[in-house]
């Protein structure tokens, strides 16, 4: 896996990420003592609402930065992002209304949903063969998992020696050290493409998304894991200190144990995808995610929860990991951008709704009615995508075009108006062919 580092180009790109997934992690302990400090018990209502600010701006900015993204360097766009990440990040220790702390955040998150759907497209041309790219998948999920773990016990060991509001500024160093390790690579640029309007700009990786089987399905498979996910980062602590009485570091021991296995599926994942087609292992890491929530709803103990954790885990990395290579199955070079970010949007459009859903079942209802709806959902999904996605979906498609003029370039290149080739949807194939 990691032979990939040895491209100097992925090499700078994985560090930055790296770096800056620290500084957002340290930003996330932050912004919670500093909720706490301006709103006192009222602090989790800020963190909700916080939460929900960040899932709006994902859905909404991340189409539309996609919109200009053709338009500017990838490299002086990644590099501009980092800079008002960090810009918003020296700002943060300063605020004394909570108002204050919604705007930044959007501007934050706005950013961020310019930023990574800009990254993940640009990874599939610094490595264009696909195992190098599987194992590229596999690094980054690695990276947000291990963030997940490490950004809190980092936190925890500075706040020993400084206040929190000195752990912005190690958001600050973080992203600034992102934008310094962008600078120092040339990254390739799709081709230029002809002018487009704003609107085609704006909703062009949304219509490319939603006309093609694979990326549909995916979306569903998104939305079971988007359940089974939520489940875990909302209500774990409710199990473990409510339900099982237990303390704050059983509830950090349960989070590590659902960041393990994601790792685990992670480091597996690029043999597994050199044997087996992503569809099969995709739906099987979803029947895991289905049966790991009906389990739930049993109310195991706490050493039964932790290996549900692991084996949810499993299942969410295995499930997930794999949907940059559909993604760059399904797209042309210079269309990427725009489908990484439909996918970064309609993804936590599916987040948006799940996180409130188990917070409200689980306070209203009971933890078992919310595994329950959480197992019901995961299912919706997973059935949605066997129906959805073909269980035969090759990367050539014979098909015809009736629609384009005789002497159009298109048919020249390729003889004759019915022909087969690698197959997406672009300006000369606007429909999916009939199975």
């Amino acid at each position: 896996m990691l032979s990939v580092l040895a491209n100097r180009t992925y090499r700078h790109l994985f560090m930055a990420q790296v770096i800056a997934l620290v500084g957002t992690g340290l930003a996330t302990v932050a912004l919670g003592l500093l909720a706490f400090n301006l709103a006192g018990d009222n602090a989790g209502a800020v963190l909700g609402t916080a939460l929900a600010i960040k899932m709006v701006a994902y859905v909404a900015m991340a189409p539309v930065a996609s919109a200009f993204a053709e338009r500017v360097p990838r490299r002086a766009m990644l590099v501009s992002l980092d800079l008002v990440r960090a810009g918003v990040a020296l700002l943060l220790p300063f605020v004394n209304e909570i108002w204050q702390v919604y705007v930044l955040i959007f501007v934050l998150q706005s950013a961020s949903a310019a930023f990574t759907p800009t990254f993940q497209a640009t990874i599939p041309d610094v490595l264009p063969d696909e195992k190098d790219y599987t194992r590229a998948l596999s690094l980054s999920r690695l990276a947000y998992d291990l963030e997940s773990v490490a950004s809190p016990l980092l936190a925890a060991a500075l706040l020993t020696v400084i206040s929190f509001n000195n752990l912005f500024a190690g958001t600050v160093i973080g992203f600034i050290a992102s934008a310094l390790l962008v600078v120092w690579v040339i990254l390739p640029s799709p081709k230029p493409v002809a002018p487009r309007g704003i609107y085609d700009r704006t909703t062009r990786g949304m219509r490319i998304y939603l006309k093609t089987p694979r990326l549909r399905g995916l979306l569903a498979l998104t939305l079971a894991v988007s359940a089974a996910g939520a489940m875990v980062i909302v209500n774990t602590v409710v199990l473990v200190q409510s339900v099982y009485g237990l303390d704050q570091q059983a509830t950090a021991i349960a989070l590590a144990a659902f960041g393990g296995g994601s790792m685990l599926a992670a480091l597996a994942l690029p043999r597994l995808l050199d044997r087996y087609p992503d569809r099969p292992v995709m739906l099987i890491g979803a029947g895991i995610l289905v049966t790991t929530m009906t389990l739930g709803s049993m109310l195991p103990g706490y050493w039964a929860l932790l290996i549900l954790w692991l084996v949810i885990g499993i299942g969410y990395s295995i499930t997930q990991t794999p949907s940059g290579r559909l993604i760059r199955r399904s797209s042309n070079p210079e269309d990427r951008p725009a489908l990484f970010a439909a996918q970064f949007a309609l993804s936590h459009a599916t987040w948006l709704v799940s996180y409130p859903l188990v917070g409200w079942l689980g306070a209203a209802f009971g933890m078992p009615t919310a595994f329950i709806a959480m197992a019901v959902i995961a299912a919706a999904g997973l059935f949605l995508a066997v129906r959805i996605w073909p269980a035969s979906d090759p990367v050539e498609l014979e098909h015809s075009h009736s629609d384009l003029p005789a002497h159009h370039p298109h048919l020249e290149a390729h003889r004759g108006r019915k022909h087969t080739h690698a197959f997406v949807i672009d300006n000369e194939h606007t429909i999916w062919p009939a199975r």
